[in-house]
């Protein structure tokens, strides 16, 4: 027999996507105009006019809260249709750098990644909000190059996913490290080489060189 008991109903007032919004695009700005260090949660709630307990009802603590902001960011994230595999990764790799090179995005993955050292949870944050969230690229594009007949169909699902993880590592670890840490141009020259490279591998990228 089913219970008569109804279900428990929430409380509490409901979380206003809109005050999430703005708090959001106020810690980016404070992050632009104050840097990671001078951030504090009640400048972000002056900004975007929202009493501070607000963004403690959210988020824990600055660390996380700039995580999810700077993960908004990369959310911004569309694969292209540009015809080909190789095609398709540049015009992805050209956005992932662009989003990089802005200073909000700069400064506040570089100051959490720094912190996430000493903190598993803010590690798993990282992950669940940014890394998780933007694998979503990679099977899309592999999706699309098997019906475009470019890539093989999987037979082993679980290959399949440690493949994802692979190629995930290998796009964001270079990109990661060209822009943030050599500080260099991810331009179009680049990305056209950085591409052959991850197709072909490393005798098939020098063969055509």
């Amino acid at each position: 027999m089913q219970s008569s008991t109804p279900s428990p109903r929430a409380t509490g007032r409901p979380r206003s996507a809109a005050a999430d919004a703005a708090i959001l695009a106020a810690t980016r700005e404070a992050l632009v105009e104050l840097g990671w260090s001078k951030l504090t949660l009640g400048d972000v709630a002056a900004r975007a006019a929202v009493a501070k307990t607000t963004i403690y009802r959210r988020w824990p603590g600055k660390n996380e809260l700039v995580v999810d902001a700077v993960a908004e960011l990369f959310d911004e994230l569309r694969l292209p249709d540009r015809g080909t595999l190789a095609a398709d990764i540049e015009g992805v790799v050209l956005q992932f750098a662009a989003i990089l090179a802005r200073p909000e995005a700069k400064s506040g993955l570089m100051a959490v990644v720094a912190e996430s050292t000493r903190d598993d949870a803010l590690r798993e944050r990282i992950r669940a909000s940014i890394v998780d969230r933007q694998k979503r690229l990679v099977l899309e594009g592999r999706a699309r190059a098997q019906t475009r007949g470019e890539l093989p169909p999987e037979s082993d699902p679980a290959e399949a996913s440690r493949t994802v993880d692979l190629i995930f590592d290998v796009v964001a670890g270079a990109v990661v490290h060209r822009t943030l840490v050599s500080a260099e141009p991810a331009d179009e020259e680049w990305v056209r080489g950085f591409t052959r490279v991850l197709l072909l591998g490393l005798a098939g990228a020098s063969q055509t060189v």
